[in-house]
């Protein structure tokens, strides 16, 4: 699914913004999630705790860099990264808007192809544009990694029908829901118009509950997909009977 590994997971978890260590811990067992993101500039890696947490889940790793402004900016966040974690996965962030924190087009190309030259394996952060979408596959990136809403804001798919014509557009190329998912029904959602995996931190992390909340998420995204290959039921304007007349015994 993503550069030749298929998870069994199709939820992706962020490790910001936890209570504790041990909460993250805890948390990242019961999503059941197989692949984890940290943000190398704004944790600053976390330290070596940080690290051995994250190795000890046995989950993969995949790097990002948050927090970057600039072209220039994520391509050495990035090859600090893979120094660090050893990997050549990286989640490409370039922020062009400080409210709205929407990714800067025409810098998250330009560091798109300068990574994936390098040999990166680029998961960039991006819209529901779909040239922004054939510019980032030119480049070389195998994934893509659609905003849901704004990151944190837990709006969940504010733009369906735009999504719904990327994931047309973009048959055989991975979809990653990312950013703007706050409950487990949004997640469903996103899976049974068949993206391929949904990424979130906010919704487990700031939950009353996160070790709760990532159990419900893993459900969610699980039966979102089973929906999806099953073949959801098409929507009709009017009532049609469960059970047909023809057939039926007349009682007189």
């Amino acid at each position: 699914m993503f550069y030749g590994i298929t998870p069994k997971s199709r939820l992706m978890l962020g490790t910001a913004q936890y209570p504790s260590p041990r909460v993250l811990g805890d948390a990242i067992a019961a999503s059941e999630a197989e692949i984890i993101t940290v943000s190398l500039r704004r944790e600053g890696a976390g330290g070596a705790g940080f690290r051995d947490l994250i190795k000890a889940s046995g989950c993969r790793l995949l790097p990002n860099t948050a927090g970057c402004h600039s072209a220039r900016e994520a391509v050495t966040t990035a090859q600090m990264a893979r120094e660090l974690f050893g990997t050549n996965w990286i989640k490409l962030e370039v922020i062009g808007h400080a409210d709205t924190l929407q990714p800067d087009p025409f810098a998250l190309v330009e560091a798109a192809r300068i990574l994936c030259a390098d040999g990166f394996e680029v998961f960039p952060y991006t819209t529901e544009d779909l040239i922004l979408g054939e510019k980032l596959v030119e480049a070389g990136c195998q994934v893509l990694m659609p905003w849901g809403a704004p990151i944190g804001s837990g709006q969940g798919l504010r733009h369906e029908d735009a999504l719904r014509t990327m994931r047309a557009h973009f048959p055989d190329v991975p979809l990653v829901i990312d950013a703007g998912i706050g409950a487990p029904s949004q997640a469903a959602k996103a899976m049974e118009m068949g993206f391929d995996a949904v990424l979130l931190n906010t919704a487990v992390a700031k939950a009353g509950d996160p070790v709760t909340m990532a159990r419900a998420f893993a459900g969610a995204v699980q039966a979102g997909r089973l929906a999806h290959e099953a073949g959801l039921m098409g929507q009709r304007d009017m009532a049609v009977a469960s059970t047909p007349i023809f057939g039926m015994a007349a009682l007189s």
